[in-house]
């Protein structure tokens, strides 16, 4: 079982169809949306401040998601595909928003829906990845346009993690084509 905990007297609120992996750790003020998958050992720590994840979000293994003691929560969209090991902190992901593995999203910076934070990213604090942007390196600066490739990659990685997710949380099987 995940360890789900209470803090500040608020109880993590999980939607029934979403996938937390046994070792996920989510602490506090988070509430994670319909049919997103929280994978194994990421840690969603809403202590001092609140975390929101959207519907069919993926935060993949590994990742820390926190929170700012002052301002915003952090926000994370629908459709949102987070690599592993990924840190996001105090930041904004939009709805349909992709931040590769190992990246790290500083405080009150915002990746638009449609952007991309490439993987090993530093995005530091109060950026703004614009809409149809691939920014990459440490510090993260735009790096090119998104494509066509680029696009379907993501929007079959919501997909599969989607389902993946749901043959997790109820052991039925679903299709590996596509």
């Amino acid at each position: 079982m995940p360890l789900i905990l209470p803090f500040g007297g608020k109880l993590p609120q999980i939607a029934p169809d979403a996938f937390v992996a046994d070792n996920a750790v989510i602490i506090g003020d988070v509430v994670i949306g319909s049919g997103a998958s929280i994978w194994f050992g990421c840690v969603l720590r809403g202590d001092t401040n609140y975390i929101r994840v959207g519907a069919r979000t993926n935060v993949q293994d590994g990742t820390v998601v926190h929170v700012a003691r002052e301002g915003r929560g952090t926000e994370i969209g629908d459709d949102v595909m987070i690599g592993h090991m990924a840190m996001i902190h105090a930041c904004t992901i939009q709805s349909g928003a992709m931040i590769g593995m190992t990246a790290c999203v500083m405080d009150n910076s915002v990746v638009e829906t449609d952007a991309m934070v490439a993987a090993g990213a530093l995005i530091s604090p109060n950026k703004t990845v614009k809409t149809g942007e691939v920014w990459a390196g440490r510090p993260g600066k735009f790096w090119r346009v998104m494509n066509d490739q680029d696009r379907h990659y993501f929007r079959s990685g919501v997909e599969h993690y989607f389902e993946l997710g749901r043959e997790y949380r109820t052991g039925e099987p679903h299709s590996r084509l596509g």
